[in-house]
């Protein structure tokens, strides 16, 4: 069934008023934004500068203040709508139709031949054998005996030395803490054992030990030993004071006493003083 001509004009005027209207590029990206410059600052603004006010100002973005409602000028000045950014390729192979017409195949370089390496040992061991030992001689006897190490000797010098296939490379992990022996008190116990092992292996040592015959004192070894007697005089005491016995007495028990007094006789031929206290009773 044909369609009216009148109904197919109203259905594309519809049809243009639906669609939205195609905005360029200039419109959907603004202008980029350019620095400030002295004609652009306003009384009031956030970069109003007193004295001397130079372009240069507007540049650094350590003295550039962010106005109010808008973002931080960078004070770089961008290139305009139609610069493209990046880095362009020129296409040096052809594009698609070379892709498509034919293929290009590398073409493999010409291997040069592998120089092999000089046997320094056979020609010093030649030399020396020829009784040549100055360094012109060696030099001479090298150029025209150019001695080299075979393919074969060259790759067994260089192959890795083999390795056992079950080898395990890297650091062993750290066993697992024995949580249940120190719970236990396991090495404290050992270490208790170790102590009496210690112990008895001393004793057993000392009973084995061969017992020397009566050892006999010298003159010199009893003279070491012997304590000339001293005479002890009566301490002095007041006429009045002589009854009076003491009110204090500074050890717990009589015998305590009598042992220091005993101890005090038996080094009072060798100390010093006026009191035969010692050099510390000195100032």
């Amino acid at each position: 069934m044909p369609v009216p001509e009148k109904s197919w004009q109203d259905f594309t005027r519809w049809k243009k008023k639906k669609q939205p209207a195609r905005r360029t590029v200039s419109q959907i990206c603004p202008p980029p934004r350019r620095p400030l410059t002295v004609a652009d600052i306003r009384p009031g603004m956030e970069n109003q500068r007193l004295g001397v006010v130079r372009d240069s100002m507007f540049q650094n973005p350590l003295i550039v203040k962010a106005e109010l409602g808008k973002p931080r000028e960078r004070s770089c000045s961008l290139p305009g709508i139609n610069f493209n950014y990046g880095l362009y390729i020129r296409g040096i192979d052809g594009g698609v139709p070379e892709a498509i017409g034919h293929w290009n195949v590398f073409k493999q370089q010409p291997t040069c031949p592998h120089e092999l390496t000089r046997n320094y040992i056979a020609m010093n061991r030649g030399a020396v054998k020829a009784g040549l030992v100055t360094a012109r001689e060696n030099m001479l006897y090298r150029e025209l005996n150019d001695i080299r190490i075979s393919d074969q000797e060259d790759r067994r010098q260089k192959e890795p030395p083999s390795v056992p296939p079950n080898v395990t490379f890297g650091i062993r992990s750290r066993p697992s803490t024995p949580f249940f022996d120190l719970l236990q008190h396991r090495y404290q116990q050992l270490w208790v054992q170790e102590q009496k092992a210690t112990q008895q292996a001393i004793k057993l040592e000392k009973k084995q030990k061969v017992i020397l015959g009566k050892l006999y004192e010298t003159r010199s070894s009893q003279l070491r030993k012997y304590k000339p007697p001293v005479k002890l005089d009566t301490l002095w005491h007041m006429p009045h004071f002589q009854k009076a016995s003491s009110q204090l007495s500074t050890f717990p028990t009589e015998a305590d006493r009598q042992r220091a007094l005993k101890a005090h006789r038996e080094e009072y031929a060798v100390r010093q003083g006026p009191l035969r206290m010692g050099n510390y009773t000195h100032p």
